[in-house]
């Protein structure tokens, strides 16, 4: 099947599923220990309803959205994934160009193996940049030198992985980090030539041995080297002084990613940051973790409209951005769903599964009986079933 005739991201989905060998596929599609926090991020959208309006004039709608002082196209953008170049080949270059195409963002990891300079030169459309830091504040402090100097715009810390989490799925697949090369990971290899061809041999040919681009390490050891060194520096996990400190380092904007609670929400006001990312890591860190969908009502009640909010984890469907934004959300990441289209086909694979949720969203908008996503608020939604009230 030609990613061209997927009908919605679950098609691309299977695709992806298909065409990756078995450890791959699921790195990027499980979530930790019971997969409880990865399958409620989706159990949820199915316990929100809508209350649509009607009659309602909806022949001119629109779905742009303003955040940061751009004008994005639609209400998501590209979420952070790291080591993304194991699924396609340049997958980060790939779905930065696509994100261009389509005026939303794209967010690089700084566990990825493309250099940050690479993307800004090649697709430098919203740069957005993703770290894992440390408290090492002078390693902070030339790294968000380096980000600046490549012209990005935009800041955020992932905060929910202080350590690595339990991820039973990966190890019964032989897919670790470090990797290591097992008869079972070489035997997917053969079995999916493709993938091995064409992204393992093509990336071994065109860039040598994978390496973490965007860590500030000095002499860049190999990725094996730095998964392993990055999982031992995660034990020094951040703190709220050094964000303070961080936020003297970075000029524009910056959130933190990963807050579930709305006390964290209430310190990031206080801390000086410009918003935060609510996540649950797409179900890959804490199982059994609230999802986002039930964080962002009470987050949105506690910081009003200082703090811009930007939701991940779970998103499938132009139905879910709309319930998200319609419970306090500003702007939706989306992860898995352009690592599917990517790994279907490419950049046109992206900007495939990218045109499908702007489609879904514009067509849910006029069923909605609400003509742009500024008019969105909980009105629109059933909510008891979720929330539980009466």
């Amino acid at each position: 099947m030609s990613f061209r005739h997927a009908l919605n991201v679950f098609e691309l989905q299977e695709i992806a599923r298909r065409r990756l060998p078995r450890g791959v596929y699921g790195f990027v599609e499980g979530g930790a220990e019971d997969n409880q926090s990865r399958d409620h991020n989706r159990a949820v959208f199915e316990r929100i309803r809508f209350r649509p309006r009607s009659p309602i004039d909806v022949a001119h709608r629109s779905q742009e959205v303003e955040l940061f002082g751009r004008r994005f196209a639609s209400p998501f953008g590209i979420a952070p994934m790291g080591i993304a170049g194991v699924f396609a080949f340049d997958a980060d270059i790939r779905m930065a160009k696509a994100a261009a195409r389509m005026n939303v963002p794209f967010t690089l990891s700084n566990m990825s193996t493309v250099p940050m300079e690479t993307i800004g030169e090649q697709a430098g459309h919203a740069r957005w940049l993703q770290a894992y830091l440390s408290n090492d504040r002078e390693r902070a402090a030339k790294f968000a030198a380096r980000a600046a100097a490549a012209g990005y715009e935009l800041l955020m810390v992932t905060t929910d992985v202080p350590v690595g989490s339990n991820r039973e799925n990966n190890l019964r697949n032989g897919f670790t980090l470090p990797v290591r090369i097992t008869p079972r990971l070489l035997f997917d290899g053969a079995t999916h030539p493709r993938w091995s061809i064409e992204v393992f041999a093509r990336t071994l040919m065109n860039h040598g041995i994978p390496r973490f681009e965007n860590t500030d390490r000095g002499d860049r050891p190999s990725i094996l080297a730095q998964a392993n060194r990055s999982l031992r520096d995660r034990g020094d996990s951040v703190d709220w002084e050094f964000i303070r400190y961080l936020r003297d380092q970075w000029k524009a904007p910056l959130l933190v990613k990963g807050t579930l609670h709305p006390a964290d929400a209430e310190m990031a006001v206080r801390v000086g940051l410009d918003g935060v990312v609510v996540s649950n890591h797409g179900g890959r860190q804490l199982d059994g973790a609230i999802s986002p969908i039930e964080a962002l009502p009470e987050i949105r009640a506690a910081v009003g409209k200082k703090l811009k909010l930007i939701a991940d984890s779970g998103f499938r469907r132009g139905s879910d951005i709309l319930k998200a934004l319609a419970l306090g959300a500003d702007f939706i990441l989306l992860g898995r769903a352009a690592m599917f289209g990517v790994v279907a086909g490419g950049e046109e694979g992206v900007v495939h599964a990218l045109s499908l949720l702007k489609a879904e969203v514009d067509i849910d908008l006029a069923l909605l009986g609400c003509p742009s996503i500024s008019a969105l608020n909980p009105d629109f939604l059933e909510t008891r079933d979720l929330f539980n009230k009466t």
